[in-house]
C-alpha cells in the first residue's frame, strides 16, 4: 500500500558535527565571560515538544530525544538523560565530544557539582529554567565553589548560524462543538481561583493552557496544536493575550474581542513590567525565571506556584469525553485495518519499519478527519524496538523480519481528540521467552485497566500494579506507566500520570496511557499501550467514593504471544471481553477482508498454551 506521506518525515535529525559546534558554543562563552553553559531541551515554555528554532540541545550535540540536559565546560560535554534514552543517546552523539550520563546514575546537579572548577562561573539562560530550576543550579555551583550567571543571550544562539526563524503557523478557533465550554465561562472560573489565592494576575505560561482557555488552536509547534505566546489575567477586567505569530483568524478575533485583547508576542515583556505592585500567579512548571526577575523589578509579588487552569484542563468535560470515544472508534478502525494488512505483508517478506509507518498514517488518512500525527510514529523491529522512543530515519531503517518482534507506537490528532496506541506484534513465531515478557507486560496492563481505586488515590500509588508481574521474574521497565493526554492538544499532558513519581491524584474525567513494557537491549522491546478515562464506580456495600478506568483504546492484542497459563481467569476474562468489545464496536466500520481478519484476532483465548493459530489474513 502506498501513499504520499502528510505528516512525518525519515530524515536524520543526528549528526556527527559534535566538535565544531561545542567549538563554536566555546567561542561564545569565552566572549561572555563564563566558563560553561546549562544546555536544557526546552524553549521559552519549558515545553517537552519545542519549535525548530529551540532545538538548541538537538542542534549542539545531535541528540533528538525529548528530555535531557547538557552541560558545556572548557573540557568537556555532560549529556544528562533518563532512562528512555540510554540507548538512543550514545548512537545520535559524537561521544568523544560528548559524554552521555544516565540520569539513574547521576542528576544534572551532580553532575555540575562533580565537574565544574573552583571558582569558575555557569551561564544559563534565564528564559530556559523555572525559578526552581535556576535555584537547583544555584545550589550545584555553590557546592563546586562556583557561580552562576544568567546571559542577556543565549550562547547556542549566538553560534548557531541559519537558526530556524520562529514559527508563524495559524491560529484558529478551536469550536465549541469540540471545546464544550465557552472562554468566557473557563476565565470566570480561573478568575475565581485568583481570588481564592489571594492573587491579583495570572499569567499563562504554557501554550497548552492558552489553547484551552481561549478555545484556540495553532501549528507552531510539530505535532501539536499549539499557539506559542502568552496571556495575563486580571481578576478584573480584559485579558491580553500575546501571540508569537501574526496570523490570527478573524474568526478568532471576533470570538474573544469581549474577552481579550491580542497583541504581539513582542509587546508582552513590557506589558508585565507595566503591571506594577501586584501579586502575579506565575505558574512554577512553566513560567521560566526571566518573567519572575521583570515581575520584581516593577515592584510586583512573583507568587510562584500553581496554574489554576492545568488542572481544569485535565479534567475532561462531557463533550470533550464524547469526542475522545468518537476519536478513538475511529482511529481503531484505522489501526485494526492496518494490523490486518500488516500481518499479510509481514508474511510476504520485504516489509520494512519505514513503510509500516506510510501504510498506518495512509489508512489514518482514508479514515477522515485526520489533522496530523500526535506524535513521530515508534516503528521498531527487533533490536530498534528495544530503544524506547526510537524514531525510524532512513538511515536505520530496518527489515521487518520473521522471527521478530515488532512494536509499532502511534497516535493521531483529529478535532475531537488526541489518541495514543502501542501494540507489539509476532513477525513469525515468537520464542518461549517473547511469549512470557508479552505476557507479563499484558498482565501488567490489565492490572492496570481493571484497577479500582479510593477517590484521592495517585498515579504512584498505582504505578506498581503494573510492574509487579515483572517483579516476579526479576524484571522491570525504566519509563512511566502512564501519562496524561490532551484533548485535541498534547499526547503528552500534566499534572496527572501513573508512575513513581505520579503525585497528583487522579480524578474522574482525566485521561492517561497505561503503558507498560520490557525491553531487551539487543533483541527487542514490548509495549502495550491503551488510554483510559477515570470514570466514578459504584461498589455494592461500598464506603467510599471509588474510581476505575474506561479503556478508550480499541485494538486486539496479539493472542500468538499470550501464554495463556500464565493468566488467571480474571485476567483471561477482561481479554475475551475486551476482544469482544472492539470487535463488535469496531466490525461495522470495516472492509470484509479487515472485519475477517478482526474476528479471527479477537477470538477468545485458549484455555491453556494460549493460541494455537496465527490470526494472519
Amino acid at each position: 500500500m502506498s501513499e504520499r506521506r502528510r505528516f512525518q518525515t525519515f530524515d536524520d535529525p543526528s549528526h556527527r558535527k559534535g566538535p565544531e559546534r561545542v567549538a563554536a558554543v566555546r567561542a561564545a562563552l569565552r566572549e561572555a565571560g563564563v566558563d560553561g553553559f546549562v544546555v536544557p531541551r526546552a524553549d521559552e515554555h519549558q515545553s517537552e515538544y519545542v519549535p525548530a528554532d529551540a532545538e538548541r540541545l538537538a542542534w549542539l550535540t545531535g541528540f533528538t530525544g525529548s528530555a535531557g540536559t547538557a552541560v558545556v565546560l572548557a573540557d568537556q560535554v555532560g549529556l544528562v538523560v533518563d532512562g528512555r534514552y540510554t540507548l538512543q543517546a550514545p548512537e545520535q552523539v559524537d561521544t568523544a565530544t560528548v559524554t552521555v550520563v544516565p540520569l539513574a546514575e547521576r542528576t544534572v546537579e551532580a553532575w555540575i557539582g562533580e565537574n565544574l572548577g573552583f571558582g569558575a562561573v555557569l551561564g544559563y539562560d534565564p528564559w530556559l529554567h523555572t525559578p526552581d530550576g535556576v535555584a537547583r543550579l544555584e545550589r550545584a555551583a555553590e557546592r563546586a565553589g562556583a557561580s552562576l550567571r544568567a546571559l542577556p543571550q543565549n550562547p547556542v544562539d549566538l553560534a548557531w548560524a541559519g537558526r530556524p526563524r520562529p514559527p508563524a503557523g495559524p491560529v484558529v478557533p478551536h469550536p465549541i462543538v469540540h471545546a464544550g465550554e465557552q472562554a468566557a465561562e473557563k476565565l470566570a472560573r480561573v478568575r475565581a481561583e485568583l481570588e481564592g489565592a489571594r492573587c491579583d494576575v495570572l499569567v499563562i505560561s504554557d501554550p497548552h493552557n492558552l489553547a484551552w482557555t481561549f478555545n484556540l488552536r495553532g501549528s507552531d509547534v510539530g505535532h501539536t496544536p499549539l499557539a506559542l505566546g502568552y496571556a495575563i489575567v486580571p481578576r478584573e477586567g480584559a485579558a491580553r493575550l500575546f501571540l508569537t505569530s501574526p496570523r490570527i483568524d478573524p474568526a478568532l478575533r471576533e470570538a474573544l474581542a469581549p474577552l481579550a485583547e491580542i497583541e504581539p508576542r513582542a509587546a508582552f515583556e513590557d506589558a508585565l513590567a507595566g503591571l506594577g505592585p501586584v501579586r502575579v500567579r506565575l505558574d512554577a512548571a512553566t513560567a521560566a525565571a526571566a518573567l519572575k526577575v521583570r515581575v520584581e523589578a516593577a515592584g510586583g509579588t512573583a507568587d510562584v506556584g500553581r496554574d489554576p487552569v492545568t488542572a481544569m484542563k485535565a479534567v475532561k468535560n462531557p463533550t470533550e469525553i464524547a469526542g475522545a470515544r468518537a476519536a478513538h472508534r475511529r482511529d481503531g478502525a484505522s489501526v485494526v485495518r492496518f494490523l490486518a494488512w500488516l500481518d499479510a505483508r509481514a508474511a510476504e517478506g520485504g516489509l520494512t519499519e519505514i513503510a509500516a509507518v506510510e501504510a498506518l498514517e495512509a489508512f489514518r488518512a482514508a479514515g477522515g478527519d485526520l489533522r496530523d500525527v500526535s506524535f513521530p510514529t515508534i516503528s521498531g523491529s527487533g533490536p530498534n524496538g528495544a530503544i524506547v522512543h526510537y524514531r525510524v530515519t532512513r538511515a536505520t531503517d530496518r527489515a521487518v523480519n520473521p522471527g521478530e518482534l515488532f512494536l509499532i507506537d502511534s497516535g493521531a490528532q483529529y478535532p475531537d481528540g488526541t489518541t495514543d496506541i502501542t501494540r507489539t506484534v509476532a513477525v513469525g513465531a515468537p520464542t518461549p521467552e517473547m511469549r512470557d515478557r508479552f505476557t507479563r507486560v499484558l498482565k501488567g496492563h490489565v492490572a492496570i485497566g481493571r484497577a479500582v481505586f479510593p477517590k484521592g488515590t495517585t498515579g504512584a500509588q498505582i504505578d506498581a500494579l503494573a510492574r509487579l508481574p515483572l517483579w516476579q521474574a526479576g524484571l522491570d521497565f525504566d519509563h512511566g506507566t502512564g501519562h496524561g493526554v490532551g484533548s485535541f492538544l498534547s499526547v503528552h499532558e500534566g499534572p496527572q500520570r501513573i508512575a513513581k513519581t505520579g503525585t497528583v491524584a487522579l480524578e474522574a474525567g482525566m485521561i492517561l496511557s497505561n503503558e507498560p513494557g520490557y525491553y531487551r537491549a539487543g533483541a527487542y522491546g514490548i509495549r502495550i499501550e491503551n488510554l483510559v478515562l477515570v470514570e466514578p464506580r459504584e461498589i455494592a456495600g461500598g464506603e467510599r467514593p471509588m474510581l476505575g478506568f474506561e479503556t478508550l483504546t480499541l485494538a486486539p492484542y496479539d493472542r500468538r504471544l499470550i501464554d495463556a497459563d500464565l493468566l488467571d481467569a480474571a485476567e483471561t476474562a477482561w481479554i475475551d471481553a475486551y476482544h469482544a468489545r472492539v470487535r463488535e464496536t469496531l466490525s461495522a466500520d470495516l472492509d470484509s477482508q479487515s472485519r475477517a481478519w478482526l474476528d479471527r484476532a479477537t477470538a477468545p483465548l485458549a484455555p491453556s498454551g494460549g493460541l494455537s493459530e496465527a490470526p494472519a489474513a
